[in-house]
């Protein structure tokens, strides 16, 4: 295995997909962890991640230096570099002028890490610090024309470092970088696939939960519909799935859930109509993050209510399956990073919850989860169904949530989803939806003035959540949608169409 230590980065779940993308089997551990739990995992190699502070402030983030003593390879990325060329007697400093972006890369040498990759390529770099002097005994093996220490290494001792990050798409030859690293320097086999994790997860569950009962929070989307399928291969009849409609759902989503899991899967279903609940405890609620803490707290108090009417027929259920991912995980704060938006199924979970938590997928991107859930043998239908946030359309909906305003971003959505259908679209974009941005503006409709909402559509292209591209979609596609809304919906006046990246945006609004 490999093992990831996190500085804190917000890119280190990108460093693990990489990895895995390699069919490498890896770990992440905060840069906290003790060098005995390092020596317990037996690592074949080590990577450090990036990170938001200075390797020369007061409490910088720190790892023991016998890391460098285990005798396998280290790879240092951006801060990881800079924490290894200070470790060993170089010098960092703040830099006259910050990279950030594409940055031509000078390759001073074909070996190791930049073995067949071209001398002149482009790297994405995101630092204010950089490494000034290599330490004594350090080759440097890379520059930019404002880093004199793009990459160095050390053979003897085993420790490379690059100050660009080579996990993100925008580096070039990022993927040769890491995987001469994971095969010509750690010497890695290519042994880790879904179909592997996919056969030890279940045998795992059902040596976990054994005859115990387990509650499976059941949305329909990908996660936890491959979570569903997965413990239901494990535990059979012990699992019950329980499907809160929480009234935040899109058109006619309800009954589709419900109709496909009892049709084709054969499951134990039951669907709890909640929405004027959720609806009530949302009354006045403008926050985002309160909106997704209430959201969480609430399907919790769902599940224990259900637990305790199915206890005459089930007797006593221990676990509570969830589709938790990572992009959920490091968005909602971990030991290391900070909160970009508190996940329902995750930061939002209250303390006194009455269940442990099964969460087979915490580990998987989200495509990783869709190809567990081929291996599982589930419809391409629900492998292939884009994302849709736990929360529903609260996180669609800015401002208060309200009857009236679900229901026009239901059908606008609705209609943006059929255009891109008719259009053929919908396999090559990775996420549409209607958002309301909770704006009115001025209009002019039937030669009267009106002041109707705004809606905003967002499209976007990506391949784990972690970073996405807005979609280019055809004009003539975004006419058609824009007529059908401002004529077959109520209230609305306007249509804008969102072409942010994600950073600095997140796909959703809220």
């Amino acid at each position: 295995m490999i093992l990831i230590v996190d500085f804190g980065a917000q890119y280190s779940q990108l460093i693990a997909r990489r990895v895995r993308e390699a069919n490498v089997y890896c770990e992440i551990i905060p840069y906290t962890s003790s060098i005995d739990k390092i020596k317990e995992k037996n690592p074949n190699g080590i990577i450090l991640s990036g990170g938001p502070a200075s390797v020369y402030a007061e409490n910088a983030p720190k790892i023991s230096h016998e890391v460098f003593e285990l005798g396998v390879p280290v790879l240092g990325i951006c801060y990881g570099g800079q924490f290894i060329a200070q470790e060993f007697g170089g010098k960092v400093n703040r830099a006259d002028f910050r990279e950030y972006g594409k940055v031509k890369l000078d390759i001073l040498s074909d070996e190791g890490l930049f073995k067949g990759v071209n001398q002149d390529t482009l790297c994405w770099m995101s630092h204010t610090d950089y490494i000034e002097t290599a330490p004594e005994g350090f080759e440097i093996t890379a520059k930019s024309d404002t880093c004199p220490v793009g990459a160095m290494k050390n053979d003897e001792k085993k420790i490379y470092a690059v100050q660009f990050h080579p996990e993100v798409e925008h580096t070039e030859r990022g993927r040769e970088v890491l995987n001469n690293f994971l095969f010509n320097i750690c010497k890695m086999p290519e042994d880790w696939t879904m179909g592997n994790f996919a056969e030890e997860s279940v045998a795992r569950i059902k040596a976990q939960v054994g005859d115990k009962k387990a509650l499976c929070a059941l949305s329909g989307g990908v996660d936890s519909s491959v979570a569903a399928v997965m413990v239901h291969k494990a535990i059979g009849p012990n699992l019950i799935c329980v499907f809160v409609d929480h009234g935040l759902l899109r058109k006619d989503e309800g009954d589709q859930v419900e109709k496909v899991f009892k049709e084709k899967f054969n499951m134990n279903l039951i669907r709890v109509n909640a929405g004027e609940r959720f609806l009530g405890k949302l009354a006045g609620v403008t926050e985002p993050e309160q909106k997704r803490k209430i959201i969480g707290e609430e399907f919790i108090r769902v599940f224990e209510e259900e637990k305790q009417k199915l206890k005459s027929e089930f007797g006593h259920i221990d676990y509570l399956v969830q589709g938790t991912i990572y992009p959920d995980v490091i968005e909602s704060g971990t030991a290391t990073a900070s909160v970009i938006k508190s996940h329902h199924n995750v930061g939002g979970l209250p303390e006194d919850v009455d269940f442990e938590l099964l969460e087979p997928l915490r580990q998987l991107f989200k495509d990783e989860v869709r190809q567990v859930g081929r291996e599982l043998g589930i419809p391409e239908e629900i492998v292939e169904r884009q994302p849709f946030p736990g929360p529903g359309l609260a996180v669609r909906c800015l401002g208060e949530v309200t009857e009236e305003k679900l229901k026009i971003i239901r059908e606008a959505d609705f209609i943006f989803r059929d255009e891109i259908k008719k259009a053929n679209l919908q396999n090559k974009i990775w996420q549409y939806f209607a958002a309301l941005p909770n704006i009115r503006s001025v209009g002019v409709m039937g030669d009267e003035r009106t002041y109707s909402h705004a809606i905003a559509l967002r499209a976007v292209h990506s391949t784990d959540g972690m970073t996405s591209d807005w979609a280019r979609i055809p004009y003539e596609v975004l006419e058609k949608v824009s007529n059908r809304i401002v004529n077959e919906v109520d209230n609305v006046n306007r249509i804008m169409y969102d072409i942010t990246t994600k950073p600095p945006a997140t796909i959703e609004f809220e």
